[in-house]
């Protein structure tokens, strides 16, 4: 049913027993195949349930990650795999500050999860990580305002493996037609924008090393 992007194949996740769902799943993930801009849908832990062939493209060169390919979980992908800040540009105030909102919001509604809690394991094993979801976060938040959270209609940068594409935008879009809200999935494309009207910049942004003293997110102990 799913196309798996970057990596491994993950164990098979429970199928909605219903023939019609079944059928109704299948159909989606060849309407997903047919579209041209990366797309993918999550469960509430961000599973990967389906995802196309354009975001597969996307994420082609990332190396083998034992728990954080992009096709597999990509809150795990975003934050975690070490190659994630050569493909997600401006990696953590675009891309790994919201994830962490994601993820504290997944842990609100979801909190027995025991995949969710997996996840908030291992960020509080990585100090870096663990610095930016308790300090780092509600700092952020406090300086851009609640909305920056939100993924639907979010503009974030993106190197395109494609050399014809390179640095540009793309737009989140959250388009989840009400039966895969009933099922508890959720649809995301990234709707790539022209790079001369984006005007996305071309450095690379690189993840901070683990021996900074903090994240530019946090603020600064005061002397």
């Amino acid at each position: 049913m799913a196309h798996q992007a970057g990596g491994r194949r993950p164990v098979p996740r429970p199928v909605p027993e219903t023939c019609a769902t079944q059928a109704y799943l299948q159909d989606y993930a060849a309407l997903l195949e047919s579209l041209p801009l990366p797309s993918l849908v999550v469960d509430h832990r961000w599973n990967v349930v389906m995802a196309n062939g354009a975001f597969g493209t996307l994420f082609r060169g990332m190396r083998p990650h034992p728990s954080a390919m992009p096709g597999e979980n990509f809150l795990r992908f975003v934050l975690f795999h070490p190659d994630a800040a050569e493909i997600l540009g401006e990696h953590e105030a675009g891309w790994c500050l919201p994830m962490l909102a994601q993820l504290g919001a997944a842990l609100e509604a979801y909190g027995h999860d025991p995949e969710l809690q997996a996840v908030r394991r291992d960020v509080t094993q990585d100090p870096l990580m663990e610095a930016a979801f308790r300090q780092g976060l509600p700092h952020w938040i406090r300086a851009v305002g609640e909305a920056a959270t939100r993924l639907d209609g979010a503009v974030r940068l993106l190197r395109h493996p494609d050399p014809r594409r390179g640095p540009t935008e793309c737009r989140i879009v959250d388009e989840t037609p009400q039966t895969l809200r009933e099922l508890g999935y959720r649809r995301l494309t990234m709707v790539l924008r022209d790079a001369r009207r984006s005007g996305a910049p071309a450095r690379r942004a690189r993840r901070p090393r683990a021996t900074s003293a903090h994240l530019s997110v946090v603020p600064a102990p005061e002397d």
